[in-house]
């Protein structure tokens, strides 16, 4: 009886463990569906990028060489204005005084000499025949010299007078935009020093320089590439999506700043419309080497694990497994994969967040990355912001 018991019971316990094994298998989870593709090849050039300002290549306070009062003002504010254009004029008569006044002291400077030429003539002549002395003759010969030097003296100060003329008249320096007068007419104003009243000012607008700061570590970077001719920059401006405007770099100044650990840089940019002002902000890219084919994924494609950066790929039995990548900047919307990857590698570019475990099996479909269409010719890549420097001599005269 005991051993019919024990039998029915070891019945009982193996009918319900093969229904929980049958009830397990019936609710396993289906392989996740993910979608992969190979990495996206094509040809890229790196850029960094900077901020900056604009500002003329040309700046001129002006002022007047003389002092007086303004009598006149010929042009209106914000003018363009030409090299030689009158701006101001200053009262000439003062001037004009001061010249008519060293004009005769030139007059007789000039009959003083005419004297001491005809004494100097007579007492030589007086000599011959002993009748004046030696003493005499050499006093004359100094007299005459003195009156050529007064000559001299009273031509040079003709010659300050005229231009203190010609000064109470004040041009443009430069050709460029003129800003608003700071005086008016009626006003006296000092010249002739630094120290000079400013009437206006004037810089140049076209091309105009556009100015940043570079770190020491891209400086390097460009320095050992050392290309030759001009590197090419692009500029946009704060409210603009697209780097529209071209130029090229023209100058680094010589020292890295040890405070900051930056260097000044310069580019020279074309303003033919004058639209660019001084002071103005800008972002710059700067061109790196020359253009390489790279792999690029989407962003969304990048895992991360503990500092690595990964991403899956699927093998042909559908298991997943990570690569550790270096990435580089984006170029398009897709990440440039500079090492770790393979062109042939199935990458999870959809469903990464439905990986738990390495090894596990996926459902892969094929997808294709496709990057977002750019105006420009050849893609080209962007840097992190913290990537910030350049170097403008060595690229523009490779030494």
């Amino acid at each position: 009886m005991r051993t019919a018991k024990i039998v029915a019971a070891a019945v009982l316990m193996t009918t319900v463990l093969y229904g929980c094994s049958q009830k397990s298998e019936a609710q396993a989870p289906p392989p996740p569906a993910v979608t992969v593709a190979v990495p996206l090849v094509r040809a890229v050039q790196d850029w960094d990028e900077f901020t900056g300002r604009f500002e003329a290549t040309q700046s001129v306070e002006v002022r007047a060489r003389v002092g007086g009062y303004v009598s006149g003002v010929h042009f209106r504010d914000g003018d363009y204005v030409r090299r030689g254009q009158l701006l101001f004029t200053l009262d000439p008569r003062p001037a004009q005084a001061a010249l008519a006044s060293a004009r005769a002291q030139l007059a007789q400077a000039q009959a003083q000499i005419s004297l001491a030429q005809s004494e100097l003539t007579r007492s030589e002549t007086l000599l011959a025949s002993q009748a004046v002395s030696q003493a005499e003759v050499d006093t004359r010969r100094a007299n005459l010299m003195t009156a050529r030097a007064a000559i001299a003296s009273a031509n040079a100060n003709v010659r300050a007078r005229q231009l203190d003329l010609e000064f109470t008249r004040v041009t443009a320096p430069i050709s460029g935009r003129v800003s608003d007068r700071r005086v008016d007419a009626g006003n006296l104003v000092g010249g002739g020093s630094s120290a000079a009243d400013v009437l206006t000012t004037v810089v140049s607008s076209a091309p105009i320089h556009f100015v940043f700061d570079g770190s020491e570590a891209v400086l390097l970077k460009y320095q050992r590439q050392a290309r030759n001719g001009a590197a090419p920059i692009q500029v946009r401006l704060q409210d603009e999506a697209d780097f529209t405007r071209s130029g090229s770099l023209d100058f680094t100044d010589n020292a890295v700043d040890t405070a900051s650990g930056v260097i000044r840089l310069r580019a020279v940019i074309p303003n033919a419309d004058g639209f660019l002002k001084p002071g103005m902000f800008g972002q710059a890219r700067l061109a790196g080497a020359g253009t390489y084919n790279a792999m690029l994924v989407p962003d969304a494609a990048i895992a991360t694990d503990q500092a690595r950066r990964i991403v899956y790929v699927v093998a042909a039995d559908g298991s997943v497994a990570p690569k550790a990548v270096q990435l580089g900047p984006l170029v398009d919307g897709l990440r440039v994969i500079r090492s770790g990857l393979a062109p042939t590698d199935r990458v999870i570019i959809n469903g990464v967040q439905r990986i738990q475990a390495p090894g596990m099996k996926v459902k892969a479909a094929n997808g294709q990355i496709r990057a977002v269409a750019t105006p420009q010719a050849a893609p080209m890549t962007t840097t992190a912001p913290a990537s910030s420097a350049t170097f403008a001599n060595s690229l523009s005269s490779g030494d």
